[in-house]
């Protein structure tokens, strides 16, 4: 059994009560990720705790890519275009299985907001900030070119383009990717637990956290020299569960909404970053398989933090965008098939729009010894997990001396994630024609293995080794390979219910939900083998998922 698995709960339990932790985490997304990831490797005992699932939040629900953010040039965010520019490139090394080179072509149009001049500048300081490799770096092409590149683009009021490099990520399976690399080092890392109270020594420093267990029920209590609040959308919440008002910097919550249809219905060649008709916001559009996906939104949220949700107004606003620009679609709200909607935890600034806004993190410290840290982008989760362990380790270093004093500096710029043990872009492709011809013994072929390595990297080898296990009982090809993934999901990934297996791991919900009528059920009866429920169990469980299923097209019932 991996100590990263949904069987193991009540050992972590037991061994995360009874020991005392250099560190606990709270908070299981992108950033409290990395941090774990970030301390377990310099040698920090360290522990986290997150009150859903891993990636639950803004980590399975931003715009899903590792990108240097082009639109922060107009805010002259010079340092971050720079910093989160090179950290593209390290990301990809690190995860070639799940951070993807994806061509973007950026329409220059008549009033857009950004200009033929400013945009051929802006790619170019872009590409030098970013220190991009030669073969992508960006390539202004004329009106004719454009069209060609994608013929279904407006013709009336362009005027050229530019092709340029992003990367393409699931960001949840970023997330878990990172986490599971950091419980490989020894960080005890749990979900479905959630921080209910501080405890404090008798100079009323926080000292441990109080924990309820959500997936079986109890409390356990973990101590730690410091806890780092890492909770995204919910930072200022744990920082006031200490009994204060929040003061001073404190949160602006913005919404972010994607909206999903058919390739077919949206069949453009590549991806494209194009302007909004209506305001001065921009828009990406990325095929993704059968399905194509736009977004996003950037509005105020002050609603419930545990439930953000699309609108109708959120979904036409996309849809009256793309139509604009791709105006023979005449896309349909009846068109969408999926939408998704998450919180941006930016830091409040008076007097300024919420796009405005910057995208930097930023540290908070409590008297208490509370380190709280918010802000920031998926690209640049590296570097925001780096600041908080420096401050950390800097701190235990003056309070304990030795051995914190002695502790290395960060590890992880050249450290593969779990799954991505890829010297380069071309063995990851040889990898997976190796593994295709593997597998045709058992009838499994070229496109599933591909959709596995896309998800998993080399850990698809565990995949393909239960998938013979189950050969010939199971005659079905897809359904064996289906009964393989869940059980990895729930022995190697701490997979506990279907919402984990059908959002988180795998995507499914929202870029092949028409598939899931069919194939929930079979995931709940399999899962329910794995983890001992009972029928009441599974049908609770099923319950749930229906409820997410039903709710990323709930705006069609505004």
């Amino acid at each position: 059994m991996s100590n990263f698995s949904a069987l193991s709960r009540a050992k972590l339990l037991r061994e995360m009560d009874d020991e005392h932790f250099d560190l606990v985490v709270i908070g299981g997304g992108i950033t409290g990720a990395g941090i774990a990831l970030d301390a377990a490797s310099r040698g920090l005992k360290t522990a986290l705790v997150e009150k859903k699932d891993f990636a639950w939040g803004t980590s399975s629900r931003s715009t899903k890519l590792i990108h240097g953010g082009l639109r922060y040039l107009k805010q002259f965010e010079i340092g971050l275009v720079r910093e989160v520019g090179r950290e593209r490139a390290i990301v990809h090394r690190n995860a070639r299985h799940i951070v993807i080179p994806e061509k973007m072509l950026l329409p220059i149009i008549e009033g857009g907001s950004l200009g033929k001049a400013l945009s051929s500048v802006g790619l170019w300081v872009y590409d030098f900030l970013a220190e991009v490799e030669k073969k992508e770096r960006r390539k202004m092409i004329d009106k004719k070119k454009v069209i060609k590149a994608e013929p279904l683009l407006r013709t009336d009021v362009l005027k050229g383009g530019g092709l340029y490099f992003e990367y393409r990520t699931d960001d949840a399976r970023l997330t878990i990717e990172v986490m599971k690399s950091a419980a490989a080092l020894g960080a005890k890392c749990l979900n479905y637990a959630e921080v209910v109270s501080y405890l404090y020594d008798d100079n009323k420093k926080v000292n441990g956290v109080k924990v309820a267990d959500h997936a079986h029920g109890g409390e356990i209590t973990i101590h730690a020299k410091k806890i780092v609040n890492a909770c995204g959308p919910w930072v200022d919440e744990l920082r006031e569960l200490e009994g204060e008002k929040v003061k001073g910097k404190r949160l602006h919550l913005t919404k972010g909404v994607h909206v999903v249809v058919p390739r077919n219905r949206l069949p453009i060649k590549q991806a494209v970053y194009f302007d909004v008709d209506v305001d001065s916001r921009m828009q990406f559009a990325i095929p993704r398989g059968n399905v194509t996906y736009i977004g996003t939104t950037d509005t105020t949220y002050k609603e419930e933090t545990d439930a953000p949700y699309s609108t109708k107004e959120d979904v036409e606003y996309i849809l009256d965008a793309t139509n604009f620009m791709f105006p023979s679609v005449n896309l349909k709200l009846e068109d969408v098939v999926s939408t998704w909607a998450g919180l941006r935890p930016l830091i409040h600034e008076d007097g300024k729009d919420p796009s405005e806004l910057s995208r930097k993190d930023e540290i908070f410290y409590s008297k208490s010894g509370l380190i709280s840290i918010a802000g920031g982008k998926l690209t640049g989760y590296r570097k925001m997990a780096e600041r908080i362990v420096n401050v950390v380790v800097e701190q235990l270093g003056e309070e304990h001396g030795s051995p914190y004093n002695d502790l290395p500096y960060c590890q992880t710029e050249d450290m593969q994630l779990s799954g991505g043990k890829f010297k380069s872009d071309k063995a990851l492709k040889k990898f997976i024609t190796r593994k295709a011809g593997e597998v045709t013994q058992i009838h499994l072929n070229a496109n599933q293995i591909a959709n596995l390595v896309y998800k998993y990297g080399t850990n698809t080898d565990i995949i393909i080794e239960k998938a013979f296990e189950l050969y010939p009982m199971i005659s079905d090809a897809n359904h064996r390979i289906l009964v393989a993934e869940i059980w990895y999901g729930v022995n190697y990934e701490m997979c506990n219910n279907l919402c984990d297996f059908l959002i988180r791991r795998t995507g499914r919900l929202y870029f092949e939900r028409d598939t899931l009528g069919e194939l929930m059920p079979k995931v709940a009866d399999e899962m329910a083998k794995l983890l001992h429920w009972e029928e009441e169990k599974k049908l609770r469980e099923m319950a749930a998922f229906q409820v997410e299923y039903e709710g990323v097209l709930g705006f069609c019932e505004a």
